[in-house]
């Protein structure tokens, strides 16, 4: 089954994909975020149906192991998912956006070709460790 991983930000939504065949995660072009969740939650449901992927994997942030005020606002995101359809888990993102930018990192990206690359790295990170638990 192919899934859809999303690194929620306020300014992008970094999303990703995973290939039928062998699992591993694709970086798609990030969201711009519109400020409105709902609004939001529709345009990710769009991406899911294009890429035809039944289940979104959500980055939830944890803050020293427990849920703040941003996984509550992904919390509510996944319920506007839920609403349309999709089925939705979530995985722990911390660090996430690290690990993508020092990957990144090791590329001969600019800086301004990183930061938009960053969102949907992070998303394949999401994937990932969807995938390994």
């Amino acid at each position: 089954m192919r899934l859809l991983g999303i690194d929620f930000g306020f300014a992008r939504i970094g999303a990703a994909v995973t290939d039928d065949a062998v699992g591993l995660p694709s970086a798609l072009p990030a969201l711009d975020a519109s400020g409105k969740l709902k609004v939001d939650a529709q345009a990710i449901a769009l991406l899911a149906k294009r890429q035809e992927t039944p289940k979104v994997v959500l980055g939830l942030p944890l803050e020293d192991g427990a849920e703040g005020k941003m996984a509550r606002i992904m919390r509510q995101l996944g319920g506007h998912l839920e609403s349309a359809g999709l089925v939705v888990d979530y995985v722990d993102e911390t660090l996430t956006s690290v690990e993508a930018e020092a990957s990144l990192r090791e590329t001969d990206m600019k800086a301004s070709q990183r930061r938009k690359a960053r969102d949907g790295e992070a998303a394949c990170r999401i994937l990932e460790r969807y995938l390994a638990r």
